[in-house]
């Protein structure tokens, strides 16, 4: 596993879902063997990026690919709005699960190694 993982947490600050959000993220990067740092976006915040704006709240991003997204692409929302996740049993979820997590930074990894840079 490689150490260029970089994971971003949008989010709103009345969201319901972010603290189980970050407990996802801290337990699949710990999964894999690497420190449980992320970089957080408040989405109001005229700081944050243009594009993360538009995300619901929470969105999981590890390297850019919204780990809910189809295919890795940003899921954006038409407003500001709570995000919605389907997780490994087809049932709905207010942040992403680990696994979901842990997918999108083993697809990086076997991407790295088809394809190394």
């Amino acid at each position: 596993m490689s150490n260029d993982v970089r994971v971003d947490l949008v989010y709103d600050l009345t969201c319901p879902n972010v603290e189980e959000a970050r407990a996802a993220i801290r337990t699949a990067l710990t999964a894999v063997g690497l420190p449980p740092i992320w970089q957080e976006w408040l989405r109001v915040d005229p700081d944050t990026p243009a594009a993360l704006r538009q995300l619901g709240s929470p969105s999981v991003l590890v390297n850019g690919r919204d780990v809910g997204g189809d295919e890795g692409h940003l899921a954006h929302a038409d407003a500001h709005s709570c995000r919605l996740y389907v997780d490994e049993s087809g049932c709905l979820a207010g942040a992403p699960t680990v696994q979901l997590i842990l997918d999108v930074i083993n697809r990086r990894d076997e991407e790295h190694r088809v394809h190394p840079a």
